[in-house]
């Protein structure tokens, strides 16, 4: 491939907003085509960011474009995928993967038959503030790891989202939504999860929106929205993970990892350059850690670059569609471990994804 490569996206609903900001700024990258399924949004992002506006079907074999950006619901990510695959093109989609493990092994099947590369969100992961937490922990900092805690909670998209009617559909809920960004970084501190240990529910508080044109309008629930989990990475590391639509307030640590010799404050991973934190028992007190690795000043669309270069280069790119199939698999078995009170062994693995250097 020579040059830029070329993106058509699919979906351009509000997160589109923050990929095409990245595109803007990012010469590896070169926006050709937008589609969606209301043609008159489609055409307002085209005239907006001088693309072309497409139907679906259109875009997807353009021949212009070499990679699809598919931003659409959950329920769509794999049908998609699918057929700009079979088209010849490489896809990058947002989260998750697909609604299933089924599903996503299907796209990776297809992909690798067709010869192309499937990426997908989250990306975050490439910014620094995650990879600067995966320095200080590959560096022996906080010594050998033990263990990890996440807790990301809220009372619902619903008081903020104009229309979040599918974050409570299937491919929904906090695991599927917010579970990636904190799944995606647990794999990449500590590696793959071998079996995990759930417990899920959901309460029966009605919900409706709260903002925008459809305000008052009633929310119904599908999914599981209180979500707790073990996980056992295959080093032996123990994760903990609560995601929940259900929490008004907490005071719990967002995220740590605890090693041998300290502890690591690892920043939102569902943002790209928050500072790290970090206690040692060299140093026994909180400590911020400068930048010292991953994409500088990342926003959405990073791993679309970091495919980009890694086409060029021929390596293997990072926020690949084999990581995104493993955290899938990861939620599915929470979902089950849930449901069958047991504990599930997942059917999946990935090899650490490779550090992303300070640039």
């Amino acid at each position: 491939m020579g040059g830029a490569l070329r993106v058509g996206v699919v979906g351009v609903g509000t997160i589109s907003a923050q990929y095409f900001a990245t595109f803007a700024r990012t010469p590896e990258l070169e926006l050709v085509a937008v589609a969606d399924i209301d043609a008159e949004r489609a055409a307002a992002a085209g005239a907006e960011q001088g693309a072309d506006a497409l139907t679906v079907d259109e875009l997807l074999v353009d021949p212009r474009v070499d990679v699809v950006l598919n931003l659409t619901i959950p329920a769509a990510h794999a049908e998609i995928d699918r057929r700009a695959i079979e088209a010849g093109k490489h896809v990058f989609s947002e989260k998750p993967l697909a609604l299933t493990v089924a599903q996503g092994a299907e796209v990776l099947r297809l992909a690798a038959e067709r010869g192309v590369r499937v990426g997908c969100a989250p990306d975050t992961v490439l910014g620094t503030g995650i990879q600067t937490a995966r320095a200080v922990l590959d560096g022996g900092a906080i010594g050998d790891a033990v263990g990890a805690s996440v807790h990301w909670s809220s009372p619902g998209h619903e008081r903020w989202h104009p229309s979040p009617q599918f974050y409570y559909q299937p491919g929904g809920g906090p695991l599927l939504d917010m579970g990636p960004y904190y799944l995606t970084s647990l794999v990449t501190f500590l590696g793959p999860v071998v079996r995990v240990a759930g417990s899920t529910t959901r309460s029966a508080r009605e919900r409706v929106v709260a903002t925008g044109p459809r305000a008052g309008t009633p929310v119904p629930v599908e999914v599981d929205t209180h979500v707790s989990a073990i996980l056992e990475h295959a080093s032996g590391v123990s994760s903990t993970v609560t995601v929940s639509f259900e929490v008004w307030a907490s005071r719990a640590p967002l995220f740590e990892l605890y090693g041998t010799q300290g502890t690591l404050a690892v920043p939102d991973p569902n943002r790209f350059s928050e500072p790290v934190e970090v206690f040692t028992t060299a140093e026994p007190e909180w400590r911020q850690v400068p930048p010292a690795a991953g994409f500088p000043d990342g926003g959405r669309g990073i791993g679309l670059v970091d495919l980009a270069e890694a086409i060029a280069a021929g390596t293997p790119h990072r926020a690949s569609g084999e990581l995104a199939l493993h955290v899938l698999d990861i939620m599915e078995s929470v979902l089950v471990a849930g449901a069958e009170h047991r504990v599930v062994e997942l059917t999946t693995t990935v090899e650490r994804p490779a550090a992303v250097p300070a640039r």
